[in-house]
């Protein structure tokens, strides 16, 4: 089924970081009724994530970072322990996470498994995540990790039984470290 999509109005709001766009635009249902919405559409680009794991260990690498968009939404410390991620930019999905692997957590993966992509907020932000896992070992960590420049990260591993239950007691609040730590669980990549 393809709904017929009638652009009435476009008109930029923002173009500071990211783009925020007002959209009016009249939508005709199946049934051909034309209903006629005003939606402000957020652009941020596309992005990546990773879930670094360890098979002998059973353990995972996240990171912990300061967010302003949760601290104005009430989470006190600002901070949220997640996935490394980042934004495409001009780069491919896995050469992304492979930088910001490196830029982040200090390690250099080798295999990257691309998962999935989903849309993580589709009512009003544009962005497209790819998610992908790859096997790390002690070896491979090349740097303390951090991030670059403006970030202020810090690397966290832990035990993977530790991480989902930090999720079940809403220590790990984001979207993309709670997808892929269930994947890994599901997929049978560590043990609970």
């Amino acid at each position: 089924m393809s709904l017929k999509i009638n652009i009435i109005k476009e008109k930029v709001l923002s173009d500071n970081y990211f783009v925020l766009r007002n959209y009016t635009y009249e939508l005709t249902r199946s049934d051909g009724e034309v209903v006629r919405h005003k939606r402000e559409v957020y652009d941020r680009g596309n992005g990546a994530t990773i879930l670094l794991y360890n098979r002998e260990k059973n353990s995972v690498v996240l990171i912990r970072q300061f967010r302003i968009a949760t601290w104005v939404n009430g989470n006190t410390s600002g901070e949220l322990i997640e996935t490394c991620a980042g934004l495409l930019d001009n780069d491919t999905p896995e050469d992304c996470i492979r930088k910001e692997a490196i830029e982040e957590t200090g390690y250099e993966v080798g295999h990257v498994e691309k998962l999935f992509e989903a849309y993580m907020s589709p009512g009003g932000v544009t962005e497209l995540i790819h998610f992908f896992a790859a096997e790390y070992s002690d070896a491979q960590r090349t740097s303390a990790g951090g991030g670059v420049e403006d970030e202020a990260i810090t690397v966290l591993e832990l035990p993977f039984p530790q991480a989902l239950a930090m999720v079940k007691e809403g220590r790990i609040r984001d979207g993309k470290a709670i997808m892929l730590l269930q994947y890994a669980q599901i997929a049978g990549l560590l043990t609970a």
